[in-house]
């Protein structure tokens, strides 16, 4: 079995790559993916860089030229939901774009014409997530995820995501990587651990529960990895 994991930043992933151990650092595309080899599977662990395009690349990358057959995302989010706190986990059942309008063409926010407006996340992963949250007695909340090339961090925005989008939590990765492991058939699974709250204070939060928020995160994407295995 050949698994990818990414994460957006290298705090995301650090955790990770302490965790698995010894590892093959292979160059491609302007980035560093990181080969382990653990209980007769390929792991592969790159951090794709923040935005949309940069982990639309890095799944690519992942799924044409490693050949991954699954695709977990870990990493950190702003929480939306008034009972997502700083290090809560959230496991995204569907994913949207929330900074793509077309509106003017008479099209729904978020939609772009062949594709959809939200892209729904593996059901057989995400049940796996949850009986790893069970097993570690851990609250695995779920939700929809928004994404877009935005940090946010005003009160007047989360509100906005809430009503247009549903949404329970923002980042700026997750849907792309949604839709090119949909196109590409690729099941995949997308969780976050919350970092800040997405307002006025997220960057402040942000920056003090980065490191922690992160290796919740990598300690799930662990056990989840020792399940599927």
């Amino acid at each position: 079995m050949k698994i990818g994991i990414i994460g957006a930043m290298h705090e995301e992933i650090t955790p990770l790559l302490e965790i698995f151990g010894a590892y093959e650092e292979i160059l491609l595309g302007g980035n560093a993916f990181y080969h382990i080899t653990y209980k007769d599977a390929d792991i592969y662990i790159a951090y794709s860089k923040i935005g949309k395009v940069h982990a639309a690349l890095t799944a690519s990358s992942m799924i044409l030229h490693f050949q991954c057959e699954q695709i977990i995302f870990s990493g950190v989010a702003g929480g939306l939901r008034g009972d997502l706190k700083v290090g809560d986990l959230l496991i995204a059942t569907k994913l949207c774009q929330h900074d793509v309008d077309i509106t003017a063409f008479g099209h729904p926010l978020g939609f772009i014409p062949e594709s959809k407006v939200y892209i729904s996340a593996d059901p057989k992963l995400n049940s796996i997530a949850k009986s790893v949250a069970k097993q570690h007695a851990i609250n695995l909340k779920e939700g929809i995820i928004a994404s877009g090339d935005q940090f946010i961090h005003s009160s007047e925005k989360k509100q906005w995501l809430i009503e247009k989008f549903g949404a329970d939590a923002v980042e700026m990765e997750g849907a792309s990587v949604a839709v090119v492991c949909d196109l590409l058939q690729v099941p995949f699974c997308i969780f976050r651990s919350i970092s800040d709250s997405a307002d006025g204070t997220a960057d402040v939060s942000f920056d003090t529960f980065l490191d922690s928020a992160a290796r919740v995160s990598a300690h799930f994407v662990k056990n989840m990895i020792d399940t599927l295995l």
